[in-house]
């Protein structure tokens, strides 16, 4: 029977090449070091954070980022080796967290093996048909005696055939040998929206014959996300379209953009009703939303959109103590910082933050309307919004206030008569009476309150 444990699921994002201060660039002739082992602390903090799922960034042998692969069958030497990473598993998931990795299949580095091969024989190489659009009749940007597709115009990215069987073959025993010896929950695709759909479809079949309750989620930054997130080829993908409304609404004073967002995607007639999209404030391809609020006591109301709107909230690390990070030119390590957790615990900007982070994944792992329930708009002005969150079990009004004072206001709601118990702030409650409530709202924060007949 397959179980859709992302229902339940509060992620936490680590870029783990950057967490442990790994170099740059992979030396391939320096011996492993077991960097992962540095991770152990930080999964007691995930869960004492109320996360319970971890997604871990590209572990496998690479040239410099990890999106770069060298070998799929080898955990990059800068991290550790396959004991390493089997014991890290093993800890995570004896803290009852599940482990999705990253999966890099769209392209790989200059330095994989079967590309190496091509350099060395050309024409004659057996594997000449794993790469796209690979041709001998000119010179690669790189030098190369043969041109070939690079992602997105990048030639250190090597685009791979998909639709050739044996590298298929080669992609799908890989992923199975991640399944058997660190028994991962679920795979996020990078640059899924550059994937053959038939790819997708195959490799659904395949972790599914295995495990029926694999999840794959895809990186989609632009299109109709029905094409990815569907029966037969993705369960989610990355929610870039609300990605920039969670933060812009709240530095332009304007909810209404946020709130067009989520009715489009999630409200009556919505174009992702029943797809539980993957909801993020930054992540390690995008400034730190630290760095991009105006106002930073804007974190608040922020996280607690995160926590309360449809789709699985996403904590990239570090974040919850609002530390900043804004890319450099062609460089994207600001992002990714490596960070000792007993000095972030100690020491940062926000600590009342990750409280309030924790509080909030609690209240969501009890309540079944906000991981369970339909989406209603109820009320939306410059610096206010307020929404129901409806399911079998539970009716929830969640209400948002942005300004720096706190807010009145006064709306219609689904429920005749009875009482919105604030489940958040306390016991405070408000009287509904003929579908109308009047309620007031803290600066800066929210309420979300349960329906009591």
């Amino acid at each position: 029977m397959t179980t859709n444990w992302t229902k339940d699921a509060i992620f936490y994002h680590i870029y783990p090449l950057g967490l442990v201060d790994a170099p740059h660039r992979n030396d391939f002739d320096a011996p492993v070091i077991h960097r992962l082992d540095q991770l152990l602390p930080w999964v007691d903090h995930i869960g004492s954070l109320g996360a319970n799922a971890i997604y871990l960034g590209p572990v496998f042998e690479s040239t410099s980022h990890g999106y770069d692969t060298v070998d799929y069958y080898r955990i990059d030497r800068r991290l550790g080796d396959i004991d390493t990473m089997a014991r890290l598993a093993q800890e995570i998931h004896d803290r009852g967290l599940r482990l999705v990795l990253d999966g890099v299949f769209n392209h790989v580095g200059r330095d994989f093996w079967a590309f190496k091969d091509l350099q060395a024989h050309g024409e004659n190489s057996a594997y000449r048909d794993w790469f796209h659009n690979l041709r001998f009749d000119g010179q690669s940007p790189m030098g190369d005696p043969f041109t070939y597709e690079g992602w997105h115009g990048h030639y250190s990215l090597v685009k791979v055939n998909l639709e050739h069987p044996d590298v298929r073959a080669h992609l799908f025993d890989a992923v199975g040998m991640w399944m058997e010896k660190f028994g991962i929950d679920g795979l996020r695709l990078d640059a899924a929206d550059s994937i053959d759909f038939d790819f997708l479809r195959a490799l659904r079949d395949f972790t599914k014959n295995r495990r029926s309750d694999f999840w794959l989620m895809g990186e989609v930054v632009h299109g109709d996300y029905r094409q990815w997130a569907n029966p037969d080829t993705l369960e989610s993908v990355t929610n870039y379209e609300a990605y920039k409304g969670l933060y812009s609404s709240l530095n332009d004073g304007n909810y209404f953009e946020i709130a067009h967002t989520l009715q489009r995607q999630s409200g009556e007639g919505g174009l992702y009703q029943g797809i539980d999209l993957y909801n993020f404030v930054d992540n390690h391809d995008v400034n730190r939303v630290a760095s991009r609020l105006k106002n930073k006591a804007h974190l608040f109301p922020l996280y607690f959109m995160l926590f309360t709107m449809p789709g699985i909230p996403s904590i990239y690390y570090g974040s919850e103590w609002g530390i900043e990070g804004v890319k450099a030119e062609h460089s994207d390590l600001p992002l990714r910082p490596a960070l000792d957790i007993e000095a972030m615990r100690d020491k940062n900007e926000f600590p009342e933050l990750s409280q309030d982070i924790r509080r909030l994944a609690q209240i969501r792992k009890n309540a079944h309307g906000l991981k369970h329930g339909k989406y209603r708009q109820v009320f939306v002005a410059d610096q206010q919004f307020a929404f129901e969150r409806i399911s079998d079990e539970e009716k929830l009004l969640v209400v948002i206030n942005s300004a720096e004072e706190s807010a009145e206001i006064e709306m219609d709601v689904s429920w005749d008569e009875g009482r919105l118990r604030d489940v958040f702030n306390g016991e405070t409650s408000f009287a509904v009476k003929a579908h109308h409530v009047k309620l007031d709202i803290p600066a800066m924060w929210g309420r979300i309150l349960k329906f009591e007949s």
